[in-house]
């Protein structure tokens, strides 16, 4: 059974509001805030079951405020809309990394379908 490589290296980059992951494989990864807080791991987003996932909107702005990690197996992202429930196993993430250009479109056509807007109401914080 093969494992989920981990990330080498891990730089939060607050300017950008990006996270970059790199891997011993040489392969880097830089996820937007945005992108990694609306496919967040957490049941506020997820949803307490099946099929009961919450699309997240108005998140465009959304930044990265701290990172922690969660044993030897997740990090936990915090961002600054207060969100900060959803640990990142490492397998998640690499899945994030590895599937981005697919979920990104799953979610941009989810928006669009609902009529709703990344831009929202969200208002930049300093």
């Amino acid at each position: 059974m093969s494992q989920t490589p981990l990330p080498q290296d891990i730089k939060l980059h607050s300017k950008s509001r990006t996270l970059e992951l790199t891997y011993a494989d040489g392969s880097q990864f830089e996820l937007t805030a945005e992108y990694l807080r609306v496919h967040s791991p957490s049941a506020e987003v997820r949803g307490h079951g099946i099929g009961n996932h919450i699309l997240q909107t108005g998140k465009q702005l959304v930044g990265i405020t701290g990172l922690e990690p969660a044993g030897n197996y997740a990090l936990k992202i915090i961002f600054d809309d207060g969100h900060d429930s959803g640990l990142y196993t490492w397998e998640y993430l690499y899945d994030l990394c590895h599937n981005h250009d697919q979920y990104w479109q799953r979610y941009l056509d989810a928006l669009a379908a609902a009529g709703e807007t990344r831009h929202g109401n969200m208002i930049a914080k300093g």
